[in-house]
């Protein structure tokens, strides 16, 4: 058997970035946004995070700095909001993201299959991110590690951030998902434990509600929050919006990168289990373009050896690694080296590519389930579905304008890495399909409301005819050319039904002969036509049949 890469990772992050779908306040909950149930816990397991801009400049990190001078401004804007809004000098106000930070877990001890010991990791930041007018939630889990061995690297990018198992063995073990996790407080007590093994809890899930469960130990991160399929009551609830697998961010640094094989960056790019050094995940042929797609070089040169800080960035769609030298402080250096950069820029990079699917996403599943809704033979149900997608359209276009860009940075790593990232998880052509599909919409509604102003002006027209009836013969009666009012009442009435039913007459055969007659006044106003074409068209109206 080939033997793995021996490579020591002297340093190890990795992020989880887990967008999840709000489901829809209740009326009469009492909350105004989703993160209000945050601030009103009891217990106050999550506390909102002020923004990084303290009243004194003296306090502001420059590793913040260059985080915010990374962006174009809107996407500043979008990111910190404006303080200048505070004084009135901008229309922009406070920025749309709120972010809320639970401190109680301190450790993560993960036990990989076929392994003796555990592996234990710091959890460095453990983070939601709500989104104003989006009901979109981002769970953001930062780990950390030292002098672990590269397939134990590969084990935790592969393995750490499942949501529920794929499947499990015939001996019971869940597929592609660590054996336990466990979360410690600081003073080292087990605050959760996962369940992967529980397969009958899964299966049940699946069997009675349609929807995968999820393994405790995320459920308990999320608390109080509450999957949607619970049957405990709860205003805020969750579902997912992708399948088990979390999007991931990677850094590692090695003794030297190009130690590595073709076959150990493939697994790091794809986020697959760990293997022989010189076999390769998938077929040669699949990985032909491997280098041309999934790696940004830039910074990455074997054949260079004067120093050069060989760096390899690795983009997925799904994962984004990074793997670089442990002694270059250009490197690791936490506040102005890459390791910085990957914290922050980078991080809000995948956090903006992500949101950005994760809200498509909502939508087009909010615009399913209200077409599913809707019964064509009920009127409130019709009238429920304009409300639902004028609404769902709305909540689109505020998201286009104030959420969606594509340029979000004029340095040109980040350029290139965002339209790396955002192509490979195909953002842009769902975006253009959601487009249309709520084009769509917005012309049916369209062509509906035409439809329903027709029936309207042709009930206004019937209506107006009718009273046209008893406007000719009440005003025959009221003429002075005769003195009806000294006629008796039968002869009153005889002149009354002697010029009802001639009028009802006339007026039901105008209405028979309409269309001809509109012909006719066609032809008359045809500045083209000749008299006898218009003679003609006149003689059509009191000829029968069809044409």
């Amino acid at each position: 058997m080939t033997e793995m890469s021996d490579i020591a990772v002297r340093e190890f992050r990795q992020i989880l970035i887990w967008p999840l779908q709000l489901m829809p306040l209740q009326a009469g909950c009492g909350l105004l946004n989703h993160w209000d149930y945050l601030d009103r816990d009891p217990n106050r397991t999550w506390v909102e995070l002020d923004d990084e801009f303290p009243e004194h400049p003296e306090n502001f990190q420059e590793r913040h700095y260059r985080e915010f001078a990374a962006f174009l401004p809107h996407v500043q804007r979008f990111l910190y909001g404006e303080r200048a809004s505070r004084t009135g000098r901008t229309t922009y106000g406070e920025s749309p993201i709120r972010i809320f930070r639970r401190s109680d877990v301190k450790k993560a001890r993960l036990r990989f299959h076929g392994q003796a010991e555990a592996t234990d990791v710091d959890v460095v930041h453990t983070d939601l991110y709500f989104f104003f007018d989006v009901d979109v939630a981002i769970l953001v889990v930062e780990i950390a590690a030292r002098d672990i061995p590269l397939s134990r690297a590969q084990d935790i990018i592969y393995r750490f951030g499942r949501a529920y198992p794929a499947g499990w063995s015939e001996s019971g073990e869940a597929v592609n998902c660590p054996e336990s996790v466990k979360w410690l407080g600081a003073d080292g007590a087990v605050l959760a434990v996962s369940d992967y093994q529980a397969r009958t809890k899964y299966l049940t899930s699946v069997c009675k509600d349609q929807a995968s469960a999820i393994a405790y130990h995320w459920e308990y991160l999320l608390a109080p929050m509450t999957l949607n399929q619970r049957v405990q009551m709860a205003p805020v609830r969750y579902r997912q919006l992708e399948f088990h697998r979390m999007p991931t961010m990677a850094w590692l640094a090695v003794d030297d990168p190009r130690a590595l094989t073709r076959a150990d960056f493939m697994r790091l790019a794809f986020a697959t289990a760990p293997g022989a050094a010189t076999e390769t995940p998938y077929a040669a042929g699949f990985l032909a373009d491997f280098e041309q797609r999934y790696c940004y070089d830039r910074f990455y040169d074997p054949l260079r050896s004067d120093g050069w800080t060989n760096t390899r960035v690795l983009c997925g769609g799904q994962s984004f690694v990074a793997i670089g030298p442990a002694q270059h402080a250009l490197f690791t250096d936490p506040e102005r080296g890459f390791l910085s950069q990957f914290r922050h820029q980078y991080f809000l990079l995948g956090l903006i590519a992500h949101f950005h699917r994760a809200a498509i996403l909502m939508l087009s599943d909010r615009l399913v389930a209200t077409v599913s809704r809707l019964d064509i033979d009920n009127n409130a149900s019709v009238s429920q579905f304009r409300h639902d997608i004028r609404q769902t359209l709305e909540t689109f276009l505020r998201f286009t304008h104030r959420y969606y860009f594509s340029e979000i940075s004029d340095q040109l790593p980040m350029r290139d890495l965002f339209r790396m990232w955002v192509g490979h998880l195909g953002t842009d052509r769902l975006f253009a399909e959601l487009r249309d599909e709520l084009g769509d919409m917005s012309s049916y509604l369209e062509t509906d409301l035409l439809r329903r102003q027709a029936k309207t002006i042709l009930t206004l027209t019937i209506t107006t005819l009718l009273s046209l009836v008893g406007t000719v013969t009440t005003g025959f009666l009221g003429m002075n050319l005769f003195a009806h009012a000294d006629m008796s009442t039968l002869e009153r009435t005889l002149i009354f039904f002697a010029v009802l039913i001639p009028t009802t007459l006339l007026l039901f055969y105008t209405v028979m002969v309409s269309r001809r007659f509109a012909e006719f006044l066609d032809a008359l106003a045809d500045e083209g036509a000749s008299w006898s074409e218009r003679l003609r068209a006149f003689g059509m109206i009191w000829r029968g049949g069809r044409r």
